[in-house]
């Protein structure tokens, strides 16, 4: 929904440096809450220093976000690059940099700005509301002083004004915006003719000493991986949850002792209308103006909402909708929205209402009061808690003596497996240097590191078990060759076939490339147009995604002074098109909230210009030193 998107995206300083952005808006407590020290400088930002265990940190931070982001399809290794480290360190001077800046003018949150953001954070709330005691206990957990914490969350605050003082000034001008939305608008009426590289089958003749030269100029297309199957055992949290009874006392019992968990918050089914918030005083005065006469026709007509709402409201996820917006819980929306919303009774219509998106007028259509949520209700997620937590105590214990197991019997996975009750299973071929597709089909096996083991020289020729690797969190995997196959390339008579047909497949979309484009320089100069094109279809910069990109720029970069106009550009099936281009318009108006939303767009991306170039004066005036012989070394 627009009105979502919008509000979780409501400011610049979101699209910045990644490790400026408040961590525990993505992490919770934690990502605060571990300790700092000492450790080698890894660079040197003015008179301050970076340390090595500053670098750590956001190290791990980038490495959680990343792996959170792509799940399973997520390797470490890639991370562990003299690029990957020189960025992360990079964002650190960036961060340092501002620091600074904020501290020469004075800049600082205040304790009401403070006080609010704490309040916020979901790991510190119980039943919505902050609770002191978790705050105190999650400190403690991690041991850290309330000062200490409350002073790295002003000094975030502080960089995200001086970040937004620099963003949020990105202004794109209405006439500017204007032009850029009519060139996007723009029609172009076009018509295609299609030479296919079957249509020179026949014409292309191949020898054998050309088949030859293809195969020795590309061996390597032709080599066969070296291969290896293997059987493997896996010890996983998962697993072991799914070894694991609760009794149902101990359920009863943390039921009992947990209730306030499990009380359900009041919730609200609502429908807006949304009339967005220009730029300009008199802009809004008109958005307003519009806004009370929508409000003034509700009241007398209430019945009217949905059609009216659909009619009327800027909000395009839930206009189709006639308004509704679901169900609202509380701090889901902005707080005059969330105020308004749940001061109202059932059926009963809003004042207008301002937020930062613009005017809406509010009906609440339904209301579901709070709630005790009952033991059986909760029962399977509490068993779930405590089978986990159970598995989690028991994994620690049995993950030490995994790997012990099968560093200990090399020669056999069948006692681990035993042991802890796992599945011996068997891999198909493993390929020694997969494609990223290849390595994602491998499920567990898919991992770097595991691969490495596997073929390692000790694997190879003793085929004794890999030492246990954590290829996923809380799973660990042992590994043992059964058999393997050397790199070895394909001998020629097994793939002349396949060069043969090849060789002639370039052959034909070369020749119909060539047709094409001698064809297409005739009825430029002005020769008789007798091929059959296509119906013409109206295409915009809008819609370029229809086509593929090099015939996209032929179209729209051709010239339309003289019509019609030839352009052509290679095809996706190795053919040839041709495009006659017959008519140009423009739309009688443009569309003036697209128009807005473009001038907010353009508006981000100026604001984030300024920023960049604000970061880059500030390189100027500090100065810098990186030490990149503790940055490359290889092992972090």
């Amino acid at each position: 929904m627009f009105f979502d998107t919008v509000r979780n995206n409501k400011r610049v300083v979101q699209v910045f440096l990644a490790l400026i952005a408040l961590p525990f808006a993505f992490w919770g407590v934690d990502s605060y809450v571990r300790g700092a020290g000492a450790g080698a400088d890894l660079a040197s930002v003015g008179d301050t220093k970076i340390t090595q265990q500053q670098f750590d940190q956001a190290w791990r931070v980038q490495q959680d976000r990343l792996r959170q982001a792509l799940g399973d399809s997520f390797r470490p290794e890639l991370m562990n690059t003299p690029a990957a480290r020189l960025a992360v360190l990079n964002s650190l001077v960036d961060q340092r940099l501002l620091l600074l800046e904020a501290a020469k003018a004075g800049l600082g949150a205040s304790d009401e700005a403070l006080r609010e953001v704490i309040g916020k954070i979901p790991a510190l709330q119980e039943n919505g509301q902050f609770s002191m005691a978790r705050y105190q206990s999650a400190l403690a957990a991690q041991g850290m002083s309330q000062a200490q914490f409350e002073a790295q969350i002003r000094q975030d605050l502080t960089l995200q004004e001086l970040v937004s003082a620099i963003g949020d000034t990105g202004i794109a001008a209405a006439s500017e915006t204007g032009r850029i939305l009519a060139i996007q608008s723009e029609e172009r009426q076009v018509a295609e003719f299609r030479i296919a590289p079957g249509q020179f089958a026949g014409q292309v003749r191949i020898d054998e000493p050309e088949m030859r030269k293809f195969y020795d100029d590309n061996s390597k297309r032709f080599e066969i991986a070296e291969q290896a199957r293997v059987e493997y055992v896996v010890l996983s949290l998962d697993a072991l949850v799914g070894q694991t009874a609760v009794k149902d006392a101990d359920l009863q019992a943390w039921y009992d002792s947990h209730r306030d968990r499990y009380q359900q918050g009041e919730e609200r089914r609502a429908s807006h209308i949304l009339i967005l918030m220009p730029s300009g005083d008199s802009e809004q005065a008109k958005a307003r103006a519009r806004a009370e006469e929508l409000l003034d026709e509700l009241r007398k007509s209430p019945e009217r909402f949905a059609d009216l709402a659909r009619k009327h409201s800027q909000d395009p996820g839930s206009a189709a909708r006639g308004g509704d917006l679901g169900v609202v819980a509380r701090g889901t929306m902005v707080k005059p929205f969330e105020d308004a919303v749940f001061s109202l009774r059932e059926n009963e219509l809003s004042d207008l209402v301002q937020s930062e998106f613009g005017y809406h007028i509010i009906m609440v259509t339904g209301i579901r009061p709070g709630k005790q949520r009952s033991f059986a209700e909760v029962r399977p997620e509490i068993e779930a808690e405590l089978k986990r937590q159970a598995a989690q105590r028991r994994f620690a214990e049995d993950a030490e003596a995994f790997s012990n197991i099968v560093y200990e019997q090399p020669d056999s996975l069948q006692p681990a497996a035993e042991r802890f009750k796992l599945k011996l299973q068997t891999s198909d071929w493993l390929p020694r240097n997969p494609t990223p597709a290849a390595m994602a089909g491998l499920g567990q096996l898919g991992n770097a590191k595991a691969l490495a083991a596997i073929f390692s020289d000790d694997s190879i020729r003793n085929k004794r078990n890999t030492e246990a690797i954590e290829v996923a969190p809380n799973t660990l995997l042992a590994a043992r060759v059964v058999e393997h196959r050397p790199a070895s390339v394909r001998p020629f008579e097994t793939v002349k076939a396949d060069i043969e047909a090849a060789l002639k497949a370039q052959g034909e979309a070369a020749l119909a490339r060539s047709a094409g484009e001698a064809r297409l320089a005739e009825l430029r100069q002005g020769s008789a147009d007798p091929l059959s094109w296509t119906p013409v279809r109206k295409l915009s910069r809008q819609d370029a995604r229809q086509l593929p990109p090099a015939a996209a720029k032929a179209i729209f970069s051709a010239d339309v002074q003289k019509l019609p106009a030839y352009v052509g550009a290679e095809a996706a099936d190795a053919g040839y098109v041709l495009y006659k281009i017959v008519k140009v318009t423009q739309p009688e108006r443009l569309d003036e909230a697209r128009r807005q939303a473009l001038q907010r767009e353009y508006g981000m991306i100026l604001g984030q210009e300024d920023f960049a170039a604000y970061l880059a004066g500030l390189r100027q005036r500090y100065k810098i030193d990186i030490n990149k012989a503790a940055l490359e070394r290889k092992e972090r």
